[in-house]
């Protein structure tokens, strides 16, 4: 328990639960050794179907002095951000496969490989996230972790004759092998925090639930015997951990029960109904993972590419898909600046959990290189040049709203993932169609 490599388990009957690091169990430094940092993690954000450029774009390159309207909810980590524009997804365009640019867009996005119709087979490449994730994913007890809002078909075909697949599913860990994602934030918390059960059989779930069992409660007696070897600042800290986990079960209990007096055999599986609420609770389990380091490599899906989904509860009744095709309507292009609002929120939501836990006398944010964007740049259009794509966190020196082209016409969005791909450690030379890195991180 004193090797600095190693985070502390917790154990209990039908749990492990992980915490983050705490200095007291740390191997001490000795003289002239240098003390072990905060593990570098990378975190991919994916938004569908484009945004509206206009309230977008920050108005000058440069210092961020003011954001647009859909970055505001980004305000308070401005110093932390980095607005990148000029990038673009070249595998995402047609050539020669016809119409498609949704799941071209999707399935592009991490793996930077043109994907192809094939009548409905499955053909592109590894993605980056799980590139990574083969040369340091053996260093926590999950390689890495996929979660989205909206499940998707991995059979059929669902996008001008490209196999749903494409558009359902950002981590590939072969050409013809996605990585479906979870959307349950119950089952993920499970998955993370119970053994890695997601397996759960209906009565297993129905005892569970009849139990009403925190996980906390199952490895209460390993924390009491924990807590007598820790200092005052990290028993405070573990106490803070452990008051996170138990408000999210909270969370997480509240969104099975969905209201009302039900008989918990016909409780939902924990998916809230408000899309928000769902973003939010996948990012709060999200962020105890990389806290815990059960994972260093995730990727977070807020829909699928060319989601149709009602955005009513904002004042956007229509569906995403349906409105980004605006034809420069003014009504219709502010209905989707505020569905790209409502992303960003998600997103910042995700930068705030981050900013406020502490590892190591820092911010977990520090530690973290967190990519948000979207495969296609103007859904009107459905182009993939100049992209949106924000950078939040890792050390970074932000407050930039930067040009990757660089006087270029365009750089590959796989010359981002190269670098941050060494940034996390994974000593990647080359990707897909990079043809080197961005030189502005």
């Amino acid at each position: 328990m004193t090797n600095l490599d190693r985070r502390t388990i917790l154990r209990g009957a039908g749990a492990v639960m992980a915490l983050p690091l705490l200095e007291s169990l740390s191997t001490p430094a000795r003289a002239g050794e240098r003390a072990v940092s905060a593990p570098r993690r990378l975190v991919f954000v994916y938004a569908p179907n484009g945004v509206n450029r206009e309230a977008w774009t920050p108005p000058a390159k440069g210092t961020l002095d003011a954001l647009p309207p859909t970055l505001e909810p980004l305000a308070p980590w401005r110093a932390d951000l980095l607005v990148v524009g000029g990038l673009a997804l070249h595998t995402a365009r047609a050539n020669g496969d016809g119409p498609g640019d949704h799941a071209r867009a999707n399935a592009a996005f991490l793996t930077c490989s043109q994907p192809r119709k094939a009548d409905g087979a499955i053909h592109v490449g590894v993605s980056i996230d799980q590139l990574v994730a083969r040369r340091i994913g053996d260093r926590t007890r999950f390689r890495s972790i996929q979660l989205g809002c909206e499940d998707g078909a991995q059979s059929g075909q669902c996008d001008s004759g490209y196999a749903c697949a494409y558009s359902s599913n950002l981590s590939w860990a072969g050409p013809s092998t996605p990585i479906p994602k979870e959307v349950d934030p119950r089952r993920l918390f499970d998955r993370l925090f119970r053994d890695g059960d997601l397996e759960e059989s209906e009565e297993q779930r129905a005892e569970r639930i009849a139990r009403r069992r925190s996980v906390l409660d199952l490895v209460r007696e390993d924390a009491r015997r924990l807590a007598t070897r820790l200092s005052t600042s990290d028993r405070r800290k573990l106490e803070e951990y452990q008051e996170a986990v138990r408000e999210l079960e909270r969370r997480l209990d509240g969104a099975a029960r969905g209201g009302g007096d039900v008989p918990d055999s016909a409780r939902p599986a924990g998916i809230p109904k408000d899309r928000g609420e769902h973003a939010r609770l996948l990012a709060d389990v999200l962020v105890l993972a990389l806290a815990a380091d059960a994972t260093r490599i995730a990727t977070f899906a807020l829909a699928n590419e060319g989601s149709n989904f009602s955005h009513r509860a904002i004042g956007v009744p229509q569906g995403h898909h349906e409105i980004s095709h605006h034809g420069n309507d003014p009504a219709k292009r502010a209905g989707v600046a505020l569905i790209d609002r409502f992303h960003v929120e998600c997103f910042a939501h995700l930068v705030r959990r981050l900013a406020e836990t502490e590892e190591r006398g820092a911010r977990l944010l520090d530690s973290v290189d967190v990519l948000y964007g979207s495969g296609i740049g103007d859904g009107n259009r459905h182009d993939h040049a100049d992209l949106p794509v924000l950078l939040v966190g890792g050390g970074l020196r932000g407050g930039r709203h930067v040009d990757a082209a660089a006087g270029v016409k365009e750089t590959p969005l796989a010359n981002l993932h190269v670098t941050l791909a060494r940034r996390a450690g994974a000593g990647v030379e080359r990707f897909a169609d990079s043809t080197g890195v961005v030189e502005f991180l």
